[in-house]
């Protein structure tokens, strides 16, 4: 039987807080996230960390729901780090005084917070994540072992936020030739704030549940419902059946079967899913999202003067319909354009900056700026003792390591006379003194 999870939630307030303000033009209600980490287990601890007294909106909808508020008191400089430490700090230290607790939410999308999440895992500990789609870091959805969207959470109606749309010549220096139409633009924002994004094609979907499915059979498991949904999250943490238009994941399953992708069999609650085989079924194959990046950055390179000083991502979004008329975000597995533009981010096409009235300010990401070259290295200077050295015969030399051995010098004799017999050594005779 499954241990039943303890979980502690820990709220980066200001990072969740202007993510949603600025992606979904919505107010961040916690009580969402609670309520779908309460579907997973037991919430026993709730903490938010903020700098609270700039926040008099969010104290009361923390308190009714019992949220135990955290100050952050920012230092002198300003940093904007203090809330990570410090969420950081203490979700560690429960780690290691609250054994009951075997699991971890941190709703942030703050990639900063990779290295708390692979350090709980170490600890045998279960973590989810909380966070938008479209400002949470990929390699943070990939990491947890399951990450529950924001806007997967969100129903037609939610809290709007009014967000007037100033005029960007007072604000960016642009004027209107960045704008491309304001009416235009202003449709598009509320279509955006009060309708769902349409959901993803099936086809999408399949080459995680058919992973999934290959999985269960080198197990020699039976897929039912539970296990092939553990399984999938296992691959693929960020997964969620309502981006699909489902309100469950029976519903999901239904879907793949009216599409023929699947087939299943038993009834009661007891499904059991098996791959189609032998080329039955639609032969859809979904594109992949590195796909989309080519036009994008050609659109990206067009506009490249405009970029210098960032753009709304409205703006870049009509530039992108314009000049890609092809372009979908549905078919390359996105619902909302900046769902793509955080996927882009994180392969440094672009880089985004959060902001209240404009939404997501979009500018060239590192790629666009690659590094300079190296200077050439200064050629050496020719020195006294760089000059050749003369080279000495029979000496040894570093330009001939092992020289050839000096040959004996031949000597000129003159030539004895001969007496015909053996010659004798005369010694001279010593004198007597007188």
């Amino acid at each position: 039987m499954q241990e039943r999870l303890n979980i502690a939630v820990f709220v980066d307030y200001d990072n969740i807080e202007i993510g949603v303000k600025s992606t979904l033009r919505r107010e961040f209600d916690v009580s969402l996230a609670l309520d779908a980490l309460k579907e997973r287990g037991d919430v026993v601890a709730k903490f938010a960390y903020a700098n609270w007294g700039r926040q008099e909106g969010a104290t009361r909808q923390m308190a009714e729901n019992a949220v135990q508020m955290v100050q952050r008191i920012p230092s002198p400089r300003g940093d904007k780090n203090g809330a990570d430490i410090n969420l950081a700090l203490d979700a560690l230290e429960m780690a290691f005084t609250h054994a009951h607790v075997n699991a971890f939410a941190i709703v942030s999308g703050d990639s900063d917070f990779i290295p708390l999440v692979n350090k709980l895992k170490e600890y045998g500990k279960t973590v989810f994540v909380v966070g938008g789609k479209a400002f949470t870091s990929t390699i943070l959805q990939q990491n947890c072992h399951e990450f529950v969207s924001y806007e997967s959470l969100l129903e037609d109606g939610a809290a709007i936020v009014p967000s007037p749309m100033p005029d960007r010549r007072d604000m960016r220096g642009q004027g209107e030739k960045s704008g491309g139409g304001g009416e235009k633009r202003e449709r598009g924002d509320k279509r955006d704030r009060g309708q769902r994004p349409a959901p993803l094609d099936l086809a999408q979907a399949m080459p995680l549940v058919e992973r999934a499915l290959q999985v269960l059979e080198r197990r020699a498991v039976q897929p039912q419902l539970g296990l092939l949904k553990s399984t999938m999250l296992q691959l693929d943490p960020a997964f969620s059946e309502r981006a699909y238009g489902a309100g469950s994941f029976s519903d999901f399953v239904e879907k793949l079967k009216k599409s023929d992708f699947i087939n299943v069999s038993g009834s009661g609650g007891r499904y059991i899913i098996e791959r189609r085989g032998g080329g039955h079924g639609p032969e859809r194959v979904a594109p992949k999202p590195e796909e989309a990046l080519p036009g994008f950055r050609d659109v990206l390179e067009t506009h490249r003067m405009e970029l210098e000083n960032g753009v709304p991502g409205s703006d870049l979004e009509q530039w992108v319909m314009q000049e890609l008329p092809d372009f979908s975000l549905q078919k390359y597995g996105f619902q909302r354009f900046e769902e793509f533009l955080n996927y882009a981010q994180d392969k440094t096409v672009v880089r985004t900056e959060p902001h209240e009235e404009l939404g997501l300010i979009v500018n060239l990401g590192a790629e666009f700026y690659p590094p300079a070259l190296p200077p050439p290295p200064p050629e050496a200077e020719a020195d006294e003792d760089d000059e050749p050295q003369p080279i000495v015969e029979g000496q040894p030399s570093i330009f001939e390591p092992n020289p050839p051995p000096a040959k004996p010098k031949k000597t000129a004799s003159r030539p004895r006379k001969s007496s015909g017999g053996p010659t004798t050594k005369r010694t001279p005779r010593k004198r007597k003194p007188e």
